[in-house]
């Protein structure tokens, strides 16, 4: 293939393995490689910047940073991403509206041994969500969806009622083997999610 096409064969493995990962080829130890019957699709997932979310519904977008704190992992966190017991965090609570109508309270840790800069970083202007889609990349992540009952702060934020279901996501996003960021994202009342592959 690389004379027919007249490349490297290491373009010619890169784009086998692509066509393998997008579930096109099957490939097999001895039994070489070939083109699925059925080939299967893989989702693709991008994050998505909250601002952008918003603004596309046709609302205004604002962005609070409740708090900004840097601490020592808590040990169910260290424990869900892997983090060794005294290693610093950075933990930001945030609010995001849209219209002036809250929209979404991001409460999220970021593995400052992964993203050294974000230590100096004020998030002031600009959320966490948005300047790590901008400024790290991430190999793998983990999103988890499940309804959770408001907390008092979290009701106070999202302007509902203590214990009220919410849309709540956990998204978890690695570098290699090294976590980048856990978040916790919750949504307010009528919050839908529309995705497509």
């Amino acid at each position: 293939m690389a004379k027919e096409f007249g490349c490297a064969r290491a373009t010619v493995n890169r784009a086998m393995r692509e066509l393998v990962d997008e579930g096109i080829l099957e490939r097999k130890r001895k039994a070489g490689t070939k083109v699925k019957s059925s080939p299967t699709r893989r989702a693709q997932f991008s994050i998505p910047i909250i601002r952008e979310e918003i603004t596309n519904s046709g609302a205004d977008y604002s962005y609070v940073l409740v708090e900004r704190e840097m601490i020592v992992a808590p040990g169910w966190l260290r424990s869900r991403i892997g983090l060794s017991k005294n290693q610093k965090i950075l933990q930001l609570k945030c609010m995001h509206y849209g219209n002036r109508t809250p929209y979404q309270y991001e409460d999220r840790w970021i593995n400052l041994a992964a993203v050294p800069n974000a230590a100096s970083f004020d998030f002031e202007d600009i959320g966490p969500n948005e300047w790590l889609v901008r400024e790290v990349p991430f190999t793998d992540g983990e999103l988890v969806f499940s309804a959770t009952n408001a907390t008092t702060d979290i009701a106070n934020f999202l302007n509902t009622s203590e214990n009220t279901a919410i849309f709540t996501a956990e998204r978890t996003t690695w570098l290699d083997k090294t976590c980048v960021t856990y978040a916790r994202l919750y949504f307010s009342r009528d919050y839908k999610m529309t995705t497509r592959f």
